[in-house]
């Protein structure tokens, strides 16, 4: 087990955290789920459901924990989809997370803010907030692209016919 104190380093080093990147469908619509920060940094801001990594957590469980403190969401498969690293993503310093994406199926209704989220809620995937929290823009942005190459998008959104006038 880690001890405070254990791990002293002459240079700084990066912090490791996890974000969720969690899908639903409602009546046809693809939503992504997002938390308004209850603390800084970002405050009011909306985002990806995530956090740090505890000293002996495993990053699945990690992805995990955080997802039901902050949104009360349990039971959703996550699988990693990528690592977001860019320098300047968070102000209290240099961090990589790994975002996990999955598609709630179970108790979606049910989501409720907790930890250091001050609200919860889905949002269609057209019509995200503009300026996210960290870089969670681009996070969520790289998530759409992925889930619409799957086909659980394509059985669950009906895309909508485009109609053509005719010029008389």
């Amino acid at each position: 087990m880690a001890e405070k104190g254990k791990y002293i380093y002459d240079w700084p080093r990066p912090m490791v955290s996890v974000d969720a990147v969690v899908f639903a469908f409602f009546e046809n619509k693809a939503k992504l789920l997002l938390i308004k920060r209850g603390r800084e940094p970002f405050k009011g801001k909306w985002s990806l459901p995530g956090g740090f990594v505890d000293i002996d957590e495993e990053l699945d469980d990690a992805v995990a924990r955080e997802l039901a403190e902050e949104t009360a969401l349990v039971g959703v498969p996550l699988e990693q989809m990528r690592t977001f690293g860019n320098v300047g993503r968070d102000p209290r310093g240099r961090q990589i997370t790994i975002a996990f994406m999955g598609t709630a199926t179970e108790g979606k209704e049910r989501i409720k803010a907790g930890d250091d989220a001050a609200k919860v809620q889905w949002f269609d995937i057209e019509k995200l907030p503009k300026d996210m929290g960290f870089d969670h823009n681009e996070v969520a942005a790289f998530g759409i692209r992925k889930l619409k190459r799957k086909k659980i998008y394509r059985l669950n959104v009906k895309k909508r016919k485009n109609k053509t006038i005719k010029n008389c």
